[in-house]
């Protein structure tokens, strides 16, 4: 096995990413995801779970008849049902189209979930590649929970599937619970142990309830692994899941000791990490590596001192690695259309005439309220304006009064499944009486589990950011606002976060 080899980047930000609580994504969205991960130059995409709903089989088949260059994937549980949809969604992709089929293998899912003994699982999991082959040749197989399996048994499975047909055979880390040596002897076991291992590409799917997806996912490289599946921004269930961004920019980093290489153009990656925070509404925590605030800040006196006499002091890659310009030009109210669609296309934002009519209609408007526009600002208008969803309800103007001698009051006015409403409603303060009368308007019983405000960047001008979750029915959606007036931001907040619980509410989550 040579030790030079390319690893295969597989990204499941639009399905395992997606099932990260208050993450999930409409058509249009996953659409503008999956252009950035083209842009990226990921090997494979997997766009979601064409069996789970209709919308889900909906993504699927307009990225797989609108993205040209990576495969695209669909996920499917080992039934004949499953993976006859699954292709349904995928045929559109031809060749670039791949099943991705999996069943659990450890004792504890097949006693506990699947209700079935080790032949049976065997049994299954091969007649579903033989299935799938009848349509492709371009076949994974997962062995859900493989960490937890015993050995033997998950190298029996492996060299079945294989033979039946399977192409890349997937170990997923399912609940996070490897440690990097661990897993690393799990992959060498499976290399020294499956005799026809050499006929398909091992891959690894680990998540990062430890936080030790990246490393395993490493471990296993150095095992013989050639495939990583992972997220932007880490995202996905629980812990999320091996992070993009930071498996690769190790390879690249640390070349020296681990010769492996991707095709991933890592120039990409801070547009893809702002694009897919501004779609779903998560922000990536300040100290996140590669793409955090912080990833590139300097504050200790010592370390500022270093940096100014050489940057590879302190740093072990440059901020224009990752496609982060450090000498931006900051945008005003005399800022042309010029300058302002060249800042998108830097934010990795590829807009159409009309939205890019819209965003900069706002973008004059906020720049006679301030005196500066940051990226910051652009991302919140483009999340305002652009990226939205079906829209159930929409806020048409609003009113609050409020003070140390007058009791807080709202009047909302707006559209409610096409009709017009408006009320005033008394509140504790200023936000309850207008989330109140929003509540009033809507009908809505969902609960509201976080409500955040903050500037979105420095100075009394600035635009205020709202972030509010709310949950029903065991569903959480994350909705965002923005505007100068704080808020108004958190009625846009509310309300935005509405209309994703609307879009989501018959849609269920099947995970591996």
């Amino acid at each position: 096995m040579s030790e030079k080899r390319r690893i295969i980047i597989f990204d499941t930000t639009l399905r395992d990413g997606e099932q990260s609580p208050g993450a999930s994504m409409n058509i249009d969205e996953k659409l503008r995801v999956a252009h950035q991960l083209e842009k990226l130059n990921v090997d494979v995409i997997e766009a979601g779970f064409p069996i789970a709903s209709d919308g889900d089989f909906e993504a699927v088949k307009k990225i797989a008849q609108t993205i040209k260059k990576p495969q695209i994937a669909g996920l499917c549980r080992a039934n004949f049902k499953d993976i006859d949809r699954a292709w349904e969604a995928l045929e559109h992709a031809g060749e670039r189209g791949r099943i991705h089929t999996f069943i659990a293998t450890s004792d504890i899912h097949m006693e506990r979930k699947l209700q079935m003994p080790p032949e049976k699982v065997l049994e299954t999991a091969v007649r579903a590649v033989e299935h799938a082959k009848k349509y492709t040749d371009n076949i994974e197989f997962s062995c859900e929970d493989a960490v937890r399996t015993r050995l033997p048994f998950l190298a029996q499975v492996v060299e079945a599937v294989i033979d039946a047909g399977a192409t890349t055979v997937n170990i997923p880390d399912t609940v996070g619970y490897a440690i990097p040596h661990e897993f690393y002897e799990i992959i060498k076991y499976l290399r020294d142990n499956v005799r026809n291992i050499d006929r398909a590409i091992i891959s690894v799917h680990c998540h990062n309830d430890l936080g030790l997806a990246v490393a395993n996912s490493l471990a296993a490289l150095r095992a013989g692994a050639g495939q990583i599946e992972c997220t932007i921004n880490g995202i996905g269930e629980r812990a999320g899941n091996c992070s993009l961004e930071e498996v690769v920019m190790a390879l690249r980093t640390r070349h020296d000791i681990m010769p492996y290489t991707t095709d991933v153009v890592t120039e990409h990656i801070y547009a893809s990490s702002r694009l897919l925070s501004t779609v779903t509404g998560i922000s990536v925590q300040p100290n996140k590596a590669i793409v955090g605030a912080n990833a590139f800040a300097h504050e200790a006196g010592i370390h500022q001192h270093g940096v100014l006499m050489d940057k590879e002091t302190y740093e072990i890659m440059t901020p224009e690695s990752i496609g982060l310009n450090k000498n931006k030009l900051v945008l005003g109210k005399h800022s042309g259309r010029h300058a302002f669609v060249a800042r998108l296309k830097e934010l990795g934002y590829d807009l159409d005439k009309d939205d890019i009519e819209r965003a900069f209609v706002r973008f004059k408007t906020l720049a006679d309220a301030k005196k500066e526009i940051f990226d910051e600002d652009i991302d919140a208008i483009v999340a305002d304006e652009i990226i939205r969803i079906d829209e159930r309800y929409k806020l048409l103007q609003m009113n609050v009064t409020s003070g140390s001698f007058a009791a807080p009051t709202a009047t909302v006015q707006m559209e409610v499944d096409g009709q017009i409403r408006k009320i005033a409603v008394l509140g504790a303060g200023p936000v309850d009486a207008t989330f109140k009368a929003i509540r009033e308007l809507t009908g809505s019983q969902a609960k509201l589990e976080q409500y955040a405000v903050g500037a979105i960047t420095g100075g009394t001008d600035a635009q205020g950011e709202c972030t509010v979750r709310l949950r029903e029915d065991g569903r959480e959606v994350i909705g965002q606002g923005a505007d100068e007036d704080i808020i108004v931001a958190s009625a846009k907040a509310y309300i935005n976060a509405l209309n994703k619980m609307a879009s989501v509410m018959e849609r269920r989550r099947v995970s591996i």
